[in-house]
């Protein structure tokens, strides 16, 4: 019976890390990726970008203008009268002896009118051309710019994993330096009677301790929660971070930083704005079109018999010059703001050249030099490991104070969190690589 309680009760506590929810650095960064607004957005962006190209286009071809009408004319001097308009006396009497006289008894008082207009643009001297090329600009831009995000929001996604499991490794450095000082703590105490400052100390140490730890674990929580968040996990269910910071780590095979997305987001940039610039100038020039259309006009003296008879039709086709002869400086001005546009993109381009090259290549070099240092950190940390099992040892055989451990003891959490501490800004170096200059 003990047995079989034995198996649940250990059933029922490996049964919540089966379920747990293995993830890689990898899987975490696409999860974030799919998840992050900044990259919505971006795709956003491509997609108004796209649809502004057929705006423009739509430019290029006909347009079709279709107009439909119908009047019913109003007596002033009568306006409710059914009789419809009537031609004043003084009219009539001149009129009288004419042969209108018959035709001017009932006018046509309703009229119907339809038409329809074509034009097509023939050659525009670069207003439309330009403006499309322009836009092509634009989305070019746009999709750099979401390359931009996709880096951006990758090497957060990175900082976000490396820091949980930093944290990880922060509680596990902490709980071993809570359990040396209870050790120390029994074993002074099983020896028989304890040296009563000793005593003091290693309790003060096991109350501060316990306090690192607590705060250890809440910084964990934290940074769990914030990465589930980022990377849509629901924060009750359990993580479980399975790479973990490496030993050693390989030299970096990078060359000159000689590209950059948001360099191209500028050099696309500068083209746009340019192409606006040859797009406004050429708004001063004139415009050569296709013309079309065709008219249909119906009267009568009441809405019944206005298609009686067959109604008026007009139509005409050539060509249209619309020459712009006076603006004002309109066009000009347009094009000196969008020349002035590219003119600061270009100046921003030089500025991110500039600031880029040395972010990445101070990122090279941090990266080379931790990893010079990461061997000597070793050292240091076996030889503060070394020290504090001497002094352990010692100090269990009563020939050292509480206060000697307790400072060994916290050289060796120090050099613990420095070493975890270098580790993490190595992979972070490697990421600020990677994002600038991949």
């Amino acid at each position: 019976m003990r047995k079989l309680l034995f198996c649940i009760l250990c059933g029922l506590i490996v049964i919540p890390n089966a379920m747990a929810l293995d993830l890689s650095l990898d899987e975490a960064i696409e999860k974030i990726v799919a998840e992050s607004n900044d990259v919505k957005a971006a795709d956003a962006n491509i997609k108004k970008a796209k649809a502004q190209l057929k705006a423009v286009n739509a430019n290029r071809w006909m347009s079709i203008d279709g107009t439909v009408s119908y009047m019913n004319l109003v007596d002033p001097v009568r306006p409710f009268s059914s009789d419809g308009i009537r031609i004043p006396s003084e009219i009539g009497a001149m009129l009288a002896t004419t042969p209108l006289q018959g035709a001017l008894d009932k006018l046509p008082d309703n009229i119907f009118s339809a038409g329809v207009q074509i034009t097509q643009p023939i050659y525009t001297f670069g207003k439309i051309g330009h403006a499309v090329d322009a836009v092509h600009d634009a989305i070019d831009m746009s999709q750099s710019a979401k390359d931009l995000t996709l880096r951006e929001v990758k090497y957060a996604a990175a900082n976000l994993y490396w820091t949980a499991k930093m944290t990880d490794e922060i509680v596990a450095a902490s709980q071993r330096n809570l359990n040396n000082a209870k050790s120390a703590k029994k074993k002074l105490t099983s020896a028989g009677r304890a040296n009563r400052s000793n005593l003091i100390k290693i309790e003060s140490d096991i109350a501060t301790k316990e306090v690192g730890l607590s705060d250890a674990k809440f910084n964990r929580d934290t940074a769990y929660n914030m990465l589930k968040i980022m990377a849509g996990i629901d924060e009750s269910e359990e993580v479980v971070l399975t790479d973990n910071f490496p030993d050693k780590f390989e030299p970096l095979n990078v060359g000159k930083l000689e590209s950059n997305p948001e360099w191209d987001v500028y050099q696309k940039q500068i083209k746009m704005y340019e192409s606006n610039a040859k797009s406004k100038r050429s708004g001063a020039l004139p415009t050569l079109a296709a013309i079309g259309s065709y008219s249909y006009y119906a009267m009568g003296t009441n809405g019944g018999n206005m298609f009686d008879k067959t109604g008026s039709q007009s139509a005409y086709w050539g060509l249209g010059l619309q020459m712009p002869l006076f603006s004002g400086g309109l066009h000009s001005a347009n094009a000196t703001i969008e020349a002035m546009n590219a003119e600061n993109a270009r100046q921003e381009l030089y500025k991110s050249q500039k600031l880029k090259t040395q972010e990445y290549n101070t990122a090279v070099n941090k990266y080379k030099h931790l990893c010079d240092d990461l061997g000597q950190l070793n050292k240091a940390y076996d030889l503060a490991q070394k020290a504090y099992d001497v002094s352990e040892k010692r100090f269990a055989a009563g020939q050292t104070s509480a206060i000697e451990l307790s400072d060994v003891s916290g050289a060796l959490y120090q050099m613990d969190m420095t070493l975890l501490n270098a580790k993490y800004n190595i992979l972070m170096s490697k990421e600020s690589v990677k994002k600038l200059g991949e």
